[in-house]
């Protein structure tokens, strides 16, 4: 069949890659047991309050969604002081990444987008007959001053992981204001904080309160991941009146399924499960770092709950190796990292077989 039909902006996005799903696993090695450490989920799960609230809200699993999220909406304002009207809901935040660029790409214009960083980036601006512009990290973080020496009349996007995915990297507050104040305001400014939960650093943005003084700016968060809701796909954006207007023009009037919804806002009422992930983060992260220093392996210092390490070796082969063990890390060639691998920080005792593993795998 002829391609002709197809969109031509169409032919240069090759499908998604996700991790291997842990069926995909146990089917290629036969393995029963796998510890999936390869897409950056919260392996604590989620609050219990979740299925409390999952099963009271089946008895309405008749009825249609919200399609404003009402009630999660003024549960999430209240829980992180936002205004509800600069709120938009999605199907994770890979529906608002694809909003963003409708509302936005026109053929021809460009993106700026970090390298490596998450790679929904590019394929939302491919599909709207957009122009990648890449722009290398330095030293493992993304290069601000590179980024502003980029910038044409042609920028409409400029698409900011903070932290970074794949190295767990931030901007800093100062770094991130001197950028802003020069920049054209007719160029969006797209802040991914899927990680935000988890940094610790006191120089991490407050991007939330940036959005008044420059309202080019679109936040984007998520219940996948200290929330551990990654199947339910709830995302959210903060935004100003405008942006969050036109994002609602072309959002699927019911985006985010009722039980999402409920999850979701169940999930903002359990703080202490909230406090243990983080706490067990923290935790874990710290036995990545001793580990990696006792094996004389680099490692980039992570304000997610992933970790990347340098293994010296080619990281598809020496993550088969581990997989064979029942663990599946994430292989760093994908992001032009070749002896890298991204590890998922898991329970203290998934992250101990991990090491385990490793240190007989090299």
């Amino acid at each position: 069949m002829s391609d002709s039909k197809f969109r031509k902006a169409l032919e240069s996005i090759s499908s998604y890659t996700p991790a291997k799903s842990l069926e995909e696993i146990r089917q290629d090695l036969g393995l029963d047991n796998i510890i999936r450490l390869s897409a950056n989920e919260n392996t604590m799960g989620c609050s219990p309050l979740v299925a409390t609230a999952l099963k009271q809200a089946v008895e309405d699993i008749y009825l249609y969604p919200d399609g404003f999220c009402m009630k999660l909406r003024r549960k999430l304002a209240e829980s992180y002081n936002f205004n509800q009207e600069q709120l938009i809901f999605g199907n994770g935040s890979f529906e608002l990444l694809s909003l963003i660029a409708q509302a936005l790409i026109n053929p021809g214009d460009e993106s700026l987008i970090p390298e490596p960083s998450f790679g929904w980036y590019k394929v939302v601006t491919l599909a709207m007959g957009g122009v990648i512009v890449s722009v290398p990290l330095k030293n493992h973080v993304i290069d601000l001053d590179e980024i502003t020496s980029k910038v044409t009349n042609k920028t409409r996007i400029v698409w900011l992981c903070n932290p970074n995915n794949p190295t767990g990297t931030i901007l800093t507050q100062p770094n991130l204001e001197k950028f802003l104040t020069n920049l054209p305001q007719d160029i969006t400014i797209v802040l991914d904080e899927a990680y935000y939960e988890y940094v610790t650093d006191i120089a991490y943005p407050d991007s939330v309160a940036l959005i008044k003084k420059y309202p080019n700016i679109i936040v984007l968060r998520t219940f996948s991941k200290v929330y551990g809701l990654a199947s339910l796909r709830v995302g959210y954006g903060i935004a100003d009146q405008e942006m969050i207007n036109t994002l609602n023009k072309i959002r699927l009037p019911i985006n985010v399924n009722a039980l999402a919804q409920v999850a979701a806002e169940a999930s903002l009422n359990d703080q202490n499960f909230k406090n243990a992930v983080l706490e067990n983060n923290r935790q874990g992260k710290d036995y990545y770092y001793k580990s990696f220093k006792k094996m004389g392996l680099e490692y980039i210092p992570s304000e997610t709950n992933f970790i990347m390490v340098n293994v010296k070796k080619d990281s598809v082969t020496v993550s088969n190796e581990i997989l064979k063990g029942g663990i599946a890390v994430r292989a760093g060639t994908e992001f032009g990292m070749p002896t890298w691998l991204r590890i998922t920080i898991g329970k203290p005792d998934e992250n101990t077989l991990l090491v385990e593993i490793l240190k007989k795998v090299l």
